[in-house]
């Protein structure tokens, strides 16, 4: 089919009429394919004959996509009646122009993306003989857009047990279309897997964690080309691309033994603190957590309420130096309230409590991203992959069976 929009060049007149012939059930203008030959006539006296140059052939294509409520979430097709193209250039309204490639027998383009929803491309096509064509067309709107939050940040520095984490605002069901979209880069071809879970808030969440933890000074960047992707019934359409980069900080670890009651800050292998602490009390939902938790913000002054967390009226205070370690409420923070319990007793309500002068210390030197692994006997269990970042607590052939790509 083609458009009703179309440019003709000619170099010299048709010596023919015009014709109209129908193709794929659409009338189309039809051009001579043959040259015309002028007549032989003297030439100023000179006797020489003049031959009359042949008109440059026209193109002609056909496009997939047409009319003003065209599918969207198809790559664009664009296809030459005779010949072979030399050149396709798809616009949009907004945006760059469309990647992609010429099929071998060089009649047909195909774009790398797909066209997006609620949006007006103009294509633009040439051939190797010099003929040109042009057609357009409008892609449907969409009545639901998913959008997405992105962690970490753009252009910042993390720790390095910081995965890439993708939060849908709706459910994702063809999550292999969307897993595709999502390439990650590295300075150092670090291997890593997508895995897909759920968040502790019960959203879809998709997140890109290493192999091991990153190395210091590794940059990464995401490029989510989730434009004109359909996530799935009842998810909507993605309507725009993403892109976020970021760089791996110093390697830190922080190691939280529950049965000694210590807290220790390593920094690339090297011992930097090594404090008193007392976590949560066993026995019940007042334990800690153990495994790995990724420090996911340093949240500074907080008020605490136990009811948030499912605790009855235990506590409501005014909490220093907070770093959050769970969605679920696990944090280590300033206690001094605690103090007779540091270095002998797990005697808080799930938090690893300090002296104000140790947490105030610790605060400081950590960042986001950064991995708290907790040992011990006196945990109600370990750290789940969507409460915070617990992917770590996977093992790495059960991390890439979450992938959708597998």
């Amino acid at each position: 089919m083609f458009s009703a929009r179309r440019r003709i060049r000619r170099t010299a007149p048709l010596a023919h009429p015009v014709r109209l012939t129908l193709i794929a059930g659409t009338a189309v203008l039809g051009a001579t394919l043959t040259a015309c030959s002028g007549t032989s006539a003297p030439d100023s006296g000179k006797g020489a004959a003049r031959t009359t140059p042949a008109p440059a052939r026209n193109a002609k294509i056909s496009v997939n996509l047409q009319g003003t409520k065209a599918a969207p979430g198809q790559p664009v097709k664009v296809t030459l009646d005779a010949g072979k193209l030399k050149t396709v250039k798809v616009s949009p309204t907004e945006g760059k122009a469309l990647t992609g490639r010429i099929s071998a027998d060089g009649r047909t383009w195909t774009s790398d993306r797909v066209a997006s929803p609620g949006m007006t491309y103009s294509v633009e096509a040439k051939d190797t003989e010099g003929g040109s064509d042009t057609a357009d067309f409008t892609t449907a709107g969409v009545s639901k857009v998913n959008k997405l939050t992105l962690a970490p940040g753009k252009n910042t520095t993390v720790g390095i047990a910081q995965p890439l984490s993708i939060v849908f605002d709706s459910p994702v069901k063809d999550r292999a279309a969307v897993e595709k979209a999502l390439k990650v880069s590295t300075s150092n071809n670090t291997e890593g897997s997508w895995g897909w879970l759920q968040d502790y808030s019960g959203k879809d969440r998709v997140d890109w964690r290493p192999k091991e933890y990153w190395k210091s000074g590794t940059k990464v960047t995401l490029e989510a080309d989730l434009n004109g992707i359909d996530s799935g019934p009842s998810g909507g359409w993605f309507v725009r691309d993403y892109r976020t980069t970021f760089t791996i900080g110093a390697e830190q670890v922080v190691k939280v033994d529950l049965d000694r009651h210590r807290l220790a800050l390593k920094r690339d292998g090297k011992a930097v603190m090594d404090v008193p602490m007392s976590a949560g009390t066993p026995g019940g939902e007042k334990a800690s957590w153990r495994g790995t938790a990724v420090l996911m913000a340093k949240e500074g002054t907080i008020n605490m309420r136990s009811e948030t967390v499912g605790l009855g009226d235990a506590y409501d205070k005014m909490v220093d130096s907070s770093m959050r370690l769970t969605w679920s409420g696990m944090y280590a923070h300033a206690a001094p309230w605690n103090a007779a319990y540091f270095g002998v007793a797990n005697h808080s309500s799930g938090c690893v409590g300090m002296s104000d002068a140790n947490a105030a210390a610790l605060y400081q030197q950590v960042r986001v991203g950064d991995p708290f692994e907790i040992t011990g006997a006196d945990a109600k269990g370990t750290v789940a992959e969507g409460n915070g970042y617990g992917a770590w607590n996977v093992t790495w052939s059960d991390w890439q069976a979450k992938s959708a790509l597998r």
